[in-house]
């Protein structure tokens, strides 16, 4: 696949400083550039590379002023790591709309329909009475379980299942072997000590442009829906309980678990391994560090917490150099202790 720096350009609203003809046909870190290939700067950490870098073409900031002569053509933007994510999803895009077609063995039930430009890998399997929209990508190994709704340029990666009657969204990519649907934790104490399966009857909703990471696993609602709100980004291995709402635009880092019937608001930043309880809340804007635990609602929009229980994040950082002190700590108050019994 082959651009020349003026396409480039134009897709990312970049102004040119060099030769717009040239051919780029593969994107490269700064300092592993070669002839062909365009990379980008952000990190000023980075910016002795962009005088030794050989990549044919570089994206900078606006405002950079190089301090050297650069041998690169260099594109000027707003945003150079925005602009480069834009030049990785195009590229993205570009390679995975060449999949067209069914490959063989697969099985799609004469009940579903499918739209236009569809890719349906090897061993793929689509249940009853399904609705499979344009441009959707289902790879090798994925399972659609009946009554399943997937929205237009979707992406199925290698061993996602998809359970029955749960609903994709536009334009969501979910990665290898995530779960959707999956049945909740749903168990009730009998007198014998015992417990019995409670039936989870709902489905998960993820709503457009969701992304879902590789062996993540999202439980269906007991009744009604699991709910991923629009652009919410989910990393690897993460557990979501049934009932849970994920807000807008919320970021999950992996190895996070999420209790049934919690809600986490818009805009979030939750980092990894963090553990939240059950029917609990978290406002929008609220940001949570790795290996918190929360146990209570988060009311207040806005704040950065950590630690466990969560504390505001510079009150608990505060507290672990008190934590690391606490050996001279104790030192100096024996000595006191003995200074005062002389």
């Amino acid at each position: 696949m082959e651009f020349t720096v003026r396409q480039i350009a134009a897709l990312i609203d970049g102004k040119i400083q060099g030769n717009e003809s040239l051919k780029i046909n593969w994107l490269a870190k700064i300092e592993e550039g070669q002839p062909g290939s365009i990379s980008f700067l952000s990190n000023l950490k980075y910016e002795p590379f962009l005088y030794t870098t050989q990549a044919s073409a570089v994206i900078v900031e606006e405002s950079f002023e190089p301090k050297q002569p650069v041998a690169a053509t260099l594109i000027f933007v707003e945003n150079s790591y925005s602009a480069f994510a834009r030049l990785l999803e195009e590229y993205h895009r570009q390679v995975a709309s060449g999949r067209v077609g069914v490959e063989q063995p697969s099985y799609l039930s004469e009940s579903s329909q499918v739209g236009e430009l569809v890719y349906r890998g090897a061993f793929s399997y689509i249940g009853r009475k399904c609705k499979i929209g344009d441009n959707v990508k289902i790879y090798p190994h994925v399972y659609v379980g009946d009554n399943v709704q997937i929205g237009d340029n979707s992406v199925l990666h290698p061993g996602v299942r998809v359970l029955d009657n749960c609903i994709i969204g536009n334009h969501c990519t979910i990665h290898p072997n995530a779960v959707i649907g999956s049945d909740g934790f749903g168990f009730a104490p009998q007198t014998d000590g015992s417990y019995k399966t409670i039936p989870q009857l709902g489905n998960v909703i993820l709503e457009d442009w969701v992304n879902v990471g590789a062996n993540t696993t999202i439980d269906c609602a007991t009744m009604g829906s699991t709910v991923i709100r629009q652009g919410a980004k989910l990393d690897n291995l993460i557990q979501i309980g049934h009932n849970v709402e994920i807000g807008r635009h919320t970021v999950i880092a992996a190895q996070t678990g999420i209790s049934g019937s919690a809600k986490i608001g818009d805009n979030c930043v939750i980092g990894g391994q963090v553990g939240i309880g059950g029917h609990i809340e978290i406002a929008d804007r609220t940001r949570i560090g790795a290996q918190s635990g929360l146990g209570k609602s988060i009311k207040e929009p806005g704040q950065s917490l950590n630690g466990t229980p969560p504390q505001n994040l510079k009150e608990s950082l505060r507290s672990q150099v008190l934590v690391r002190k606490l050996p001279q700590i104790e030192k100096r108050v024996s000595a006191l202790e003995q200074k005062k019994g002389e």
